[in-house]
């Protein structure tokens, strides 16, 4: 029986052993392809030819761990053969591992080799072959035949070469240290339009912004002549709100389509899909697209719409009921990593705001929802611990521009974040009022309800 105890065994002490065991096995598939994955490192005189007549082998599985290994060896003179599997094998995974093993071997010689396949239809490959051609960076032939990559039709593509020479550099000009925020909108609600507020937040002052905002033409509190300036309302509001989140932090939208009832029994109502035509905007404006999370609710708490079906069983009439809403995850836009935001917060923050216990570890988050006798659209507590705690650290600030009965700030206050909440409505920061109080919060800051131009005052003495 051949283990892997036994092929180190003849690596060591008798290579030609395992030579001829590997050409014995060239039609047994199980047994060769265990072969090849447990050759491990291998010895500086093993002699690749022995693993070459296996490139025509019909498995593809094999054929990959052949040009693995024969990366292994670094021996430029298996780069013509390796190179021929690069181009033509009709496995994408066997070719795209045939280019990683020439970049390992860091000889200028592959060169020429990696640039002609720059031209492979392939986005994989392209970005495998750039890979194995930044370690020629310096180079000026690779430097100029890389950056003409910058137009590449592929947007992986466009953002790699992005990263490497044409990085993004951040105008906002902001003084703010990334993991502070201005003390003037620490747990601050400001009553009014969110457009005209958001003029006076410096840029880059927000770590997380988590909000649900006013469906189309479904409130009094929000009625829009057209879908398309409901649209144009929220792209607005958002723009601003990329402006003021720092550096690679995340915004996060909890939507769901909205169904807008029939004038009569001779119309048809209309549904109309605003996390799907709200995300193109905020793509376009600089927000990246991370994750979209099912908040799933129980039967029972929604509105029946197949009553009708149930009974008369017609296709074509099927209405399912809405159980879920979309919580889609933004990140603006960044060519720095997340390990870089986290490297911000020294150690002591890192550790008291990690995640403990359980958590939800899929997309799907079964949370019930909360009614509330002022407010019709209520978020439940819940959903804003799970979003405060999975994406900010103690002592950011959280901003919420509809604020709604200020279920965030409450959240907020007892995860140990700052909360900073916009609302219009007088009524609804009445009930922020007696929700959240006067208490003092974890730093000993009370509460401050502000209108507009008080808070405009504030931005003024801090700019001064």
């Amino acid at each position: 029986m051949v283990t892997r105890e036994y092929i180190n065994e003849l690596k060591i002490n008798n290579i030609g052993v395992l030579y001829k065991l590997i050409q014995e096995q060239k039609d047994n598939g199980s047994t060769l392809l265990f072969l090849l994955e447990s050759l491990g490192r291998l010895p500086s005189d093993f002699d690749g030819k022995n693993l070459t007549f296996l490139l025509e082998n019909r498995n593809a599985q094999v054929r990959f761990w052949v040009v693995k290994n024969l990366g292994k060896l670094r021996d430029t003179s298996y780069l013509e053969i390796i190179s021929k599997v690069a181009k033509n094998d009709p496995d994408s995974t066997v070719r795209r591992e045939a280019v990683s093993s020439i970049g390992r071997m860091h000889s200028s010689k592959a060169i020429p080799l990696l640039i002609e396949m720059l031209n492979d239809l392939d986005p994989k490959i392209v970005l495998q072959v750039i890979r194995a051609l930044l370690v020629f960076k310096s180079n000026i032939m690779v430097k100029e035949e890389l950056k003409k990559l910058s137009n590449h039709p592929n947007e992986m593509i466009q953002s790699v070469i992005q990263k490497e020479f044409f990085p993004r550099k951040m105008t906002s000009g902001s003084s703010i240290k990334h993991t502070k925020c201005p003390d003037f909108m620490k747990n601050v609600v400001v009553q009014g339009d969110v457009r005209d507020i958001l003029k006076d937040v410096p840029d880059e002052s927000i770590h997380l912004t988590f909000t649900s905002p006013p469906y189309y033409n479904a409130r009094d509190y929000s009625i829009y002549q057209s879908y398309k300036k409901y649209l144009d309302f929220l792209a607005s509001v958002f723009k601003q709100i990329y402006r003021i989140t720092k550096e690679g932090r995340f915004f996060i939208l909890n939507t769901s389509p909205v169904i807008i009832p029939r004038i009569s029994r001779q119309h048809s109502s209309k549904r109309y899909p605003i996390p799907f035509d709200i995300h193109p905007y905020l793509v376009q404006m600089g927000w990246e697209f991370i994750d979209d999370i099912i908040w799933a609710k129980p039967e029972a708490s929604v509105k029946n719409r197949n009553a009708g079906f149930l009974q008369h069983r017609k296709p074509l009439a099927y209405k399912p009921n809405p159980l879920t809403e979309y919580i889609m995850v933004y990140r603006k836009k960044t060519d720095k990593l997340l390990d870089w935001n986290i490297r911000r917060y020294n150690w002591g923050t890192v550790k008291q705001s990690k995640v403990l216990g359980d958590y939800e570890t899929s997309n799907v988050w079964k949370i019930d929802p909360t009614f509330d006798k002022v407010h019709s659209a209520v978020f439940p507590i819940e959903l804003c611990n799970r979003v405060i705690k999975f994406y900010s650290y103690k002592g950011d600030l959280v901003f919420d521009p509809f604020a709604g009965s200020g279920t965030l700030g409450k959240a907020a206050m007892k995860l140990e974040r700052y909360f900073f909440l916009t609302e219009k409505e007088e009524r609804y920061v009445e009930r922020i009022k007696q929700e959240l109080g006067n208490k003092l919060l974890f730093d000993k800051e009370e509460l401050h309800i502000l209108n507009i131009e008080s808070f405009q005052e504030l931005a003024k003495r801090r700019i001064r």
